[in-house]
């Protein structure tokens, strides 16, 4: 988080409080990126607003642009934007949708979370995230290259909010529920998966210095448990990834940041693998 230079900050008009730009300021204020903020609107001017929001901010010390635009979409203007203006960040706030509409449509900020090339904050609260738990899921059990730089990401960010915000960092990961029908019999009983995802987790906790207060082991499903954890956390932050899977069947299944999203409290920070940032960020430049 710290080599972020540039975050972009979504404005929302009708919201005099932004939470976004709370966030935002906080990792400005130790990270000195600057903040680009962005109405999506075609139909009114807001330059009087973000006029007033700039001169307040550069009075703070921070170093900001605006923009108003449109581009066919909320989240397809986001991420041209967010292109143009080479920023590492998007922040925005959140607002759940009913589950009538998310049945018949896929929410804006599902959109935004599989498509968007860079990290997305997606706010849910005021709350200070001060002293508090900042919550970071991860899938031990998957080692592949991928997933390995995945969790890297996800550390180090959790890491850093936790830095910034004086808080507290702890980890959960969820293991599967024995399978009879599964073909590899370490998986056919509780106490042998066990067994082996507490061996995965000590090497993952010695690699990223996690000790075992901080870290939690739940059989289940990611997108039940992680709720649950920080719900019991009273977690501010839960920074959690996912493979972007976009199409018919990421409608279908829906994708666990999505899911956690709209069953958590606090906020959500969603991360991709790197290969998968920079095949949405050629798709975007198209």
């Amino acid at each position: 988080m710290q080599a972020i230079r540039s975050i972009l900050v979504v404005i929302e008009p009708e919201h005099s409080e932004s939470l976004a730009l709370k966030r935002a300021k906080l990792i400005a204020g130790v990270t000195q990126a600057h903040l680009h903020l962005l109405v999506v609107d075609r139909k009114h001017d807001h330059n009087g607003m973000l006029g007033v929001l700039k001169a307040a901010l550069l009075a703070d010390g921070f170093s900001v642009t605006t923009e108003q635009a449109w581009n066919e979409s909320l989240h397809q203007t986001i991420i041209e934007v967010q292109q143009a203006e080479g920023c590492g960040l998007v922040v925005k706030q959140h607002y759940p949708d009913s589950q009538l509409k998310k049945a018949l449509l896929t929410p804006d900020d599902w959109k935004l979370l599989r498509e968007c090339p860079t990290p997305v904050l997606l706010v849910k609260t005021a709350g200070s995230w001060k002293d508090k738990v900042i919550l970071a899921a991860v899938d031990v059990g998957n080692s592949d290259l991928e997933h390995r730089h995945l969790h890297n990401t996800i550390i180090d960010y959790g890491y850093d909010i936790a830095s910034l915000a004086k808080a507290h960092l702890h980890v959960i990961s969820a293991h599967p529920s024995p399978m009879l029908s599964s073909a590899d019999p370490t998986f056919q009983l509780k106490e042998t998966i066990e067994a082996r995802y507490r061996e995965q987790c000590k090497a993952f906790q010695a690699e990223y210095d996690i000790d075992d207060d901080h870290l939690h082991i739940e059989e289940g499903p990611a997108d039940v448990l992680i709720p649950f954890m920080v719900h019991k956390l009273q977690a501010a932050v839960t920074v959690i990834g996912t493979v972007a899977r976009s199409g018919l069947s990421g409608a279908l299944i829906g994708n666990t940041a999505e899911v956690v999203l709209d069953a958590v409290e606090g906020d959500v920070l969603v991360l991709k693998p790197q290969e998968i940032e920079d095949k949405l960020g050629e798709l975007a430049q198209h």
